[in-house]
């Protein structure tokens, strides 16, 4: 099969994957929707109970979890360039850190839902400047700076969410521990975190050979003519944005934007593709996307009426996912 066939099949495939576990969260709840309710409401009809519960309840949610799983993954995939590492993932710059420390603020205090996410991604945007100025202030700028001063902003974050739980009042220590652990419920739109994920994946694919020659090792990629510290630049404020999008939708979901990238370059790897930024950036989108509909659908189905916190099982989910990968690579053995 020709190199562009193939990369043309991976993609189509996440695509229908993609179409199948948005079509599975609007059908699986306590109220059974068919497949011809899930056409009819797709296709503009109201009225019907199963088609109102479609579009008030499962929709909304099912896409939030798509847009929050595709920036997820696609920052990860962009940090793991970024760090040229293996274990980075969206949260290892302290940004969720950040916004945990905003959204429960605004849980102590009181306010509203909508305030609660505004808090959440003012908490991460300050994370992200306060990391980006440690670590650049002296223009200076190296992988080991950047990653130890996003580990300290992280555990200063942790020391201040750690005051505030012990703080807080016992009714609403259910709702802050809910965030923390990651939670669609309370999704207020899906809207923005989709034009976060379409528009931020158009901005990254121009930079897509850039990405290639930077995760060879920088000398490469200067004596090729990438500018490496508008590239490096760019990439963390992307994928900072991105985190931050996803972590004021959904809170802190865990290991999707960890393990799916290493997924994807595994399919890729198997199909003949290689490490192609090209095609691992929209394709770490679908499969996180897709991902996380489907833990979602899960966590709201498997003990209902109850609903679990879908960060639980995304960790459940990744952890031995993660050490199968490990396993796999060269060298794991002894």
């Amino acid at each position: 099969m020709p190199t562009r066939r193939r990369a043309l099949f991976i993609l189509a495939a996440l695509v229908g994957l993609a179409l199948l576990s948005l079509v599975i969260a609007l059908a699986a709840g306590s109220v059974p929707v068919s497949p011809v309710d899930v056409y009819r409401a797709l296709s503009g009809e109201h009225g019907d109970l199963a088609v109102e519960v479609i579009y008030g309840l499962r929709l909304p949610r099912a896409l939030a979890a798509f847009a929050c799983g595709g920036l997820l993954a696609l920052a990860g995939a962009l940090m793991q360039v970024l760090l040229r590492n293996p274990l980075a993932d969206p949260y290892v710059l302290g940004i969720s850190g950040g916004a945990a420390v905003g959204a429960l603020a605004a849980m102590l205090a009181g306010l509203a839902l909508a305030f609660i996410n505004l808090s959440a991604f003012i908490g991460a945007f300050a994370a992200m400047l306060l990391v980006f100025g440690l670590a650049h202030g002296d223009n200076s700028w190296t992988r080991t700076r950047l990653l130890l001063t996003g580990v300290i902003v992280a555990s200063g974050c942790s020391a201040v969410v750690a005051l505030i739980l012990s703080v807080a009042a016992e009714d609403r220590l259910r709702g802050m521990l809910f965030w923390l652990m990651g939670d669609l419920g309370h999704a207020i739109s899906p809207w923005p975190a989709m034009v976060v994920l379409v528009l931020g994946l158009g901005a990254t694919l121009p930079f897509a050979r850039e990405l290639n020659l930077l995760s060879r090792g920088d000398a490469l990629a200067h004596g090729l003519g990438v500018s490496v510290n508008r590239v490096r630049h760019g990439v963390y404020f992307l994928a900072a944005m991105f985190t931050a999008v996803a972590v004021t939708t959904g809170g802190s979901i865990g290991f999707i934007g960890l393990v799916v990238p290493h997924l994807v370059r595994l399919g890729m790897l198997k199909l003949g593709w290689g490490n192609d930024q090209r095609l691992l950036l929209p394709a770490s989108a679908l499969a996180g996307g897709s991902l996380l509909v489907l833990a979602d659908t899960l966590a709201r189905t498997v003990v209902a009426p109850q609903q679990l916190p879908v960060g639980v099982l995304t960790a459940l989910l990744g952890v031995p996912v993660f050490l199968f990968l490990l396993g796999r690579q060269p060298g794991s053995r002894s």
